[in-house]
This record gives C-alpha cells, structure tokens and sequence, in this order.
C-alpha cells in the first residue's frame, strides 16, 4: 500500500513554501508559511518524498502511537549507500537512545537511569550558582554598553550544568559546544553535502573524546553518571568493549541533548521576555508565572520544530494511506499554533500553561525534560530580580535550519 496519488500541483506548492521557508526571513518567521501548509490539510507531501503532518491532533497521535518508529540504524540502511541516511553521522546518531526502538530502547533506557528529585535538587543547587555567576558577568557588560545574552547566558548555562554533572574538564566546553553545532545538520530536515561533512566531521571528534572518557573513567571510577554507566553496562554486557561503547553512546546522547536545544530554549524564551516589557511587568508582579512562562515559550517556538517517524506497518493518517517504512514528518512548530488545538495561538499568552509537544512524547518523551525546565526557570526566575531594566537591543539572527531552532545572537542593553 502507498501514498494515495497527489496532484503535481501540491508537491510544486508544498516546493515553493518550502523554498521560502529556507530563506532567513522564513527561518526567523516560518509560522506564516506553516499556516500555509496547514491550510492545504493536515497531512500533505513532502517535496522530496513522505509525508509532512501539520495539525496538532495527528502529531499527538503519531507520537502516542506504538505503530509508529524511530528511523533506526536498519531502517536507514535500507534507503541505500547514497543517501544523507549513510553519511557517518547519521548511522552515528541512529545508535544513541533517542533513535533506538523497543526492545534495545527500553533496555538501554532504563539502564541511563532517570534524574529522580535528588539528582534534580542536587543539579539545581549548581544551576543557581552558575545562573548567578553568568548574570554577574552580562551584568558587568551591560554597564559598557550592550552584550550578547545567547553567548554569555544562553549558550554557556546548558554546558556546564551537564559538564559538572558528567565531570568534564571546564576547558573542553567550548570545544564541546562547537561540535554539537556542527553535528545537529546531520538531524536536520534537508541537510546539504557541507552541512552533513560539518557533522560527520564533528561526531567523529565527539565519538575519540567520549571513548577517551569512558576508558579514562575504566581507569579511574568515581560516583559520576559515567562511572556509574560502566559499572550497569557491565553487569549487560559481557563484552568490555561493547558495554564502553554503549556507555558512550549514552555520554554522547547526555551531552547532545542537553546542550542544544536547551540554549535555544533560553534564548527564546529570554528574547519573548526582553522583547515586549508589558510580560516584563507582568513577571515581575506576578512571579508565580514563571513556569507557565517556560512552557508557553515552548510551545510558541519550541527548540525542535521537526520530528520524524516511520510506519511500522501499512496504516492511514487522516485520509491518507501510508506504506509501512513510509517517513512522517511531524512539523510540531506547525502544530503548536494549530487554532484547532489553541485560542489565538499565534498570541504568547504566559496565563495559557498549555500542553506541548516539545518533548516529545510516548516512549521517546525527552529524560532531559525536568533538567530543562529547571535551567529555564531558574534563569528567569533571577533575571526578572537581578536586571529590571534589560531590553532588546535589534532583532536577532537565527541559524540556517528548518528542524533545530537556533538564535545566532541576542543583544540586550539596559533602558
């Protein structure tokens, strides 16, 4: 069974909005071209094959939904050796959890462990202190003038709140920073042939480093996640070196999701705060909001605005047919402003505390989820205190990419 047959029309438009949504004005605005999309039905082809989904209600399905998959490692095999599904990276990334299936996904799920109430108290303890210390430093450039909020906050929170919880060398962070940069292009919706040899060159780098720390960690145990990721995968796997490198996977896949789109996350949500000082105030007068705040900046631009599945077995989304193996791709950043789903969603409206899907959900719901919100809340929670009178210097740049949300920079200057 395939996709029922689609006018050449359709595929042309859904080319053009495509083509726009390529461009820096798309990428810095794509929800009117999403609106487009969504006008010509909830599930429509994709220009370059498959499927996209863009209504709210079929995301949730597909992501509740046991009949649909990861594409895994044997899936991408099995679109051939010339396509952007063997490059490197991509073969790479399609054996960290995220992209696993049951059963070897709950298996090495359960075997990272989860961040229970203690690991979270106990993270947030050194969340305040570095949240404080970052604001001391912007605070400090603020007085000579303006300053970068992405680069002095949003970028360097996630890095070494993860890095002290692996117990990573400070002095490696940045390099580590610029390599999950590069390596997300492999994850992108389209990526080109640099955009891909920029992440098979840096998950090549991150693949020597992570097996450098799981030996060193061999060596040398302590009471640290990886230490403690040895010791599970020994007790799995009989093979020293295939439990090293399943503990590397699971470094790699900490570090990667945790860095990202956790500084995407603030930056968006810092510049939805310094961008219109009316939810200044309203934060300010009413900091019990602040969570309603994070969650409402995740669902109007959420990190992730793509995430892709494939069918387990010939099944129909909507009226349409869809062959088993077929991709969906589900265009969450579509479906977040679904006025099917939201009262005036294209309103940011810190009363709505809405339900999202920026986390995913089902068995792939995001185990960093909790980490994220408490950097979010925590950084605003003390922004709102500490710098009363930050404002929005210009409008920022955002990265060239569909899928992975990124803000370039974020100049704010004190009114």
């Amino acid at each position: 069974m395939g996709s029922l047959a689609t006018p050449s029309s359709d595929r042309r438009a859904a080319i053009s909005l495509f083509s726009r949504l390529r461009t820096a004005e798309g990428q810095a605005d794509p929800f009117p071209i999403y609106a487009e999309l969504r006008a010509r039905g909830e599930v429509s082809p994709a220009p370059w094959g498959g499927l996209l989904v863009s209504s709210y209600a079929t995301c949730e399905q597909v992501l509740r939904s046991g009949t649909w998959l990861e594409p895994d490692t044997a899936w991408r095999e099995r679109q051939g050796a010339r396509t952007r599904w063997s490059a490197p990276s991509s073969r790479e990334i399609s054996r960290t959890l995220p992209a696993l299936n049951p059963p070897e996904h709950t298996r090495v799920r359960r075997s990272a462990g989860t961040f229970d109430r203690g690991s979270i108290d106990q993270i947030g303890r050194r969340v305040s202190h570095v949240v404080d210390r970052l604001l001391d430093t912007l605070d400090e450039r603020l007085r000579a003038g303006e300053a970068d909020f992405a680069a002095l906050v949003s970028e360097e929170l996630p890095v070494a709140t993860i890095g002290d919880w692996l117990g990573l060398p400070s002095a490696d962070w940045p390099r580590l920073r610029e390599l999950t940069h590069d390596q997300v292009f492999t994850q992108e919706l389209l990526p080109n042939a640099s955009q891909l040899a920029r992440s098979d060159a840096a998950m090549a780098e991150l693949r020597t480093y992570f097996l450098g720390l799981v030996r060193e960690r061999r060596k040398r145990p302590g009471d640290d996640p990886v230490s403690q990721w040895i010791r599970t995968w020994d007790g799995l796997e009989p093979d020293q070196d295939k439990a090293d490198e399943a503990v590397y996977f699971l470094a790699l896949f900490v570090l990667l999701a945790a860095l990202e789109t956790t500084a995407t996350l603030l930056s968006t949500m810092t510049l939805l705060l310094v961008e219109d000082p009316d939810r200044w105030s309203l934060l300010a007068r009413q900091p019990d909001l602040v969570p309603s705040f994070v969650e409402e900046s995740l669902r109007y631009d959420p990190p992730t605005h793509v995430i892709s599945r494939v069918a387990a077995q010939d099944t129909v989304l909507g009226d349409t047919e869809v062959g088993a193996g077929e991709m969906v791709h589900l265009l969450v950043g579509a479906a977040h402003r679904d006025p099917a789903r939201f009262t005036d969603p294209d309103a940011f409206d810190p009363h709505r505390n809405p339900s999202h899907l920026a986390f995913s959900w089902g068995i792939h719901y995001c185990l960093g989820a909790p980490l994220a919100r408490l950097e979010a809340q925590t950084l605003l929670r003390r922004m709102i205190t500490r710098l009363p009178r930050l404002t929005l210097a210009r409008r920022p740049a955002s990265a060239p990419r569909v899928a992975f949300r990124r803000l370039l920079n974020l100049d704010v200057t004190l009114a």
